[in-house]
């Protein structure tokens, strides 16, 4: 399907791009594209104007922070990959964006676009409530910091309010260890389920646990009995996975599960508790 005429901006600084949002009524911001132009094309979406601020210099790049790792918002997925920074800090969120698409999304495709466009089939959701991330936009008052506790609100729908844009996500250092993994749908590549756990380990214990999932429900969402059990176990302690993965829909209704094309509700928490236990015991298996 044709997507319908629309205008075509291009900003060259964060300023330009928050004054065109502004002024031009009906516009949506375009990095990637892949969120938005499926979007589109599929008639999910009709947008006047699309501001190009895939261009901006200063959203791109991964960077080390004392705390932890910067990734600006349109750093694309494969040049996220290319951080060695990424990969030992915030292990689960590098599982996730290599398991994005294939290399021609990876390419194309920007965290801060999938971030923003908020998809609860897509990769990244779980793993950043693992990592405790924080989602830092702008808008014509300033800067925000969201807590990815309460970013995710409902299915396509986040803490972002009109005007703002997402400039970069933040991460704290995994002082531990991380993992993600998922079930990926053959037709579409998104995530049936996928579960993301960040394990904070000192002398052999779990002193913590962070664990979220995407796919599953409408919006990104933390496993609470999870990360309860995980904390105070030890990481060679047996079926501590296993047991893990059965607390997985301890506090879940079947109702708020997603059913589709894919598998039915029922089927899909049988998957959250077997990937929920896989994603543990990957996490595990690095901490030792």
């Amino acid at each position: 399907m044709y997507p319908p005429a629309f205008d075509y901006l291009r900003a060259e600084s964060v300023e330009e791009a928050l004054d065109l949002l502004s002024d031009t009524e009906d516009a949506e911001l375009l990095a990637g594209g892949h969120s938005l132009l499926p979007t589109i094309k599929s008639g999910l979406a009709d947008p006047g104007t699309l501001i190009d601020v895939g261009g901006i210099d200063d959203l791109s790049g991964v960077e080390t922070t004392e705390e932890g790792v910067w990734i600006g918002a349109t750093t694309t997925y494969a040049d996220a990959l290319k951080s060695e920074t990424l990969a030992e800090r915030a292990p689960a969120v590098a599982d996730a964006i290599g398991e994005i698409g294939d290399v021609q999304v990876r390419n194309r495709g920007t965290v801060g676009g999938n971030v923003a466009h908020a998809d609860p089939a897509s990769d990244l959701p779980g793993p950043l409530l693992a990592a405790d991330a924080t989602v830092h936009v702008r808008g014509a008052d300033g800067e925000r910091s969201i807590p990815i506790d309460d970013y995710f609100l409902a299915m396509y729908a986040t803490a972002i309010e009109e005007g703002e844009i997402v400039t970069g996500i933040e991460i704290p250092a995994c002082e531990g260890s991380g993992a993600y993994v998922k079930k990926t749908s053959p037709s579409s590549g998104y995530a049936v389920v996928g579960v993301g756990v960040r394990l904070a380990v000192s002398g052999g214990e779990i002193e913590s646990a962070r664990v979220g999932a995407n796919g599953a429900f409408g919006y990104g969402r933390r496993l609470g009995p999870v990360e309860e059990f995980l904390a105070g176990e030890t990481i060679d302690g047996g079926d501590v996975a296993a047991e893990a993965g059965e607390r997985a829909t301890a506090d879940v209704e079947e109702w708020e599960l997603i059913e589709d094309i894919d598998t039915s509700s029922e089927f899909r928490g049988r998957l959250l508790e077997a990937y929920a236990e896989r994603a543990v015991d990957r996490a595990l298996d690095r901490a030792g």
